[in-house]
This record gives C-alpha cells, sequence and structure tokens, in this order.
C-alpha cells in the first residue's frame, strides 16, 4: 500500500506541477503568466494577472506538495479548488468526457486528490517523516472546505463578458453577409 501511495502521488503530483509551469513559467508549451492572464481576462477573471499567478501557484505548489507528501492536505485543497473552478467555468458545458473538452480528466485529478486527503500521504512522505497525522475524514473534510471556499470566492469574483442574443447575433451575421 505504501508504494501505491506514493505512486498515486508522484503522479499526481507531476502532472499538476507541470500545469502549473505551464501557467507560471511558460514551460511545456505553456503561455506564462501574461498568456495564462489573458485567457482568464477573456472568461472574467480579475485581476487576471493575479488570478493567472494563483491558479499557476495553486497547481504547481499543489502538486509540490501532494508529490512530496507534505502538508498533504493543503496540497489536496489546492489542487481540488483549482479543479472545481476549472470545471464549472469550462468544461462543464461539454459534458463529460474529455475528447469533447469535458470534465473528466478535471473530475479524476479532483477525486484523486481528495483521496489523498483522506488517506494521507502514507509512510514514504515527509508528513510522516515529520510525524505529521494529517489524515482520515477530518483533514480530508478540511482539505476539501477549504478547496469550496476558495473555489466560490474565486468564482464570484469573476465577471463574464455579456453575450449577445441569439437574435442580436443572427442579425449582425446577416448584416455581414450584406456588406
Amino acid at each position: 500500500m505504501e508504494i501505491g501511495l506514493l505512486v498515486l502521488r508522484l503522479v499526481l503530483g507531476s502532472v499538476m506541477i507541470a500545469h502549473g509551469a505551464q501557467k507560471l513559467f511558460g514551460w511545456f508549451g505553456g503561455y506564462g503568466i501574461a498568456g495564462t492572464g489573458g485567457w482568464l481576462a477573456s472568461m472574467g477573471f480579475r485581476p487576471a494577472r493575479g488570478q493567472a499567478v494563483l491558479v499557476g501557484l495553486s497547481e504547481f505548489g499543489g502538486g509540490l506538495l501532494l508529490a512530496l507528501g507534505l502538508l498533504t492536505p493543503l496540497g489536496a485543497a489546492a489542487v481540488i479548488g483549482v479543479m472545481i473552478v476549472a470545471i464549472a467555468t469550462v468544461h462543464w458545458t461539454n459534458g463529460f468526457f474529455n475528447t469533447s473538452g469535458g470534465y473528466e480528466f478535471n473530475y479524476l485529478i479532483l477525486g484523486t486528490a481528495l483521496a489523498l486527503a483522506l488517506m494521507g500521504p502514507g509512510k514514504l512522505s515527509v508528513d510522516h517523516a515529520l510525524g505529521l497525522g494529517l489524515n482520515g475524514l477530518n483533514w480530508g473534510t478540511g482539505a476539501l472546505a477549504l478547496a469550496l471556499i476558495g473555489s466560490s470566492v474565486t468564482l464570484a469574483s469573476r465577471r463574464p463578458q455579456p453575450q449577445p442574443a441569439a437574435a442580436e447575433t443572427a442579425e449582425e451575421e446577416e448584416h455581414a453577409r450584406a456588406a
């Protein structure tokens, strides 16, 4: 079981570190803070640059904490919070499957991070080496609660651009064709 927990932490942690590095540093084909900020601004996140730093740090830092098994519930909360916001703002409308841009991948990450918060990082972790018993129902519930609070604040601060009504869009398209 200990090796299984280590593999789980290392895989999830490395995936999240890579995604965070894309946003923070532009590594692995990412757009860095400026590009990520522009994308977030287009979805109504303000201040966009600050939000880009926050999401990048949540992914990178949360992934690093999970990989190391250090303050595992905190790392899990960061990852869960980012996944809630990603599902709510980007993936939900595309349905479940990732092939259609759905929330499947994010849901798997969220569930895995929550499971780690509940089970703990195992004996092959920094938490264990430091004698921290940060696992169990209370720690898992606390991680989920922290993620829900953080993601709710983020979503509540979002100011999406108003979309034109379908009739207005059709009318604009008709004018464009006529011109």
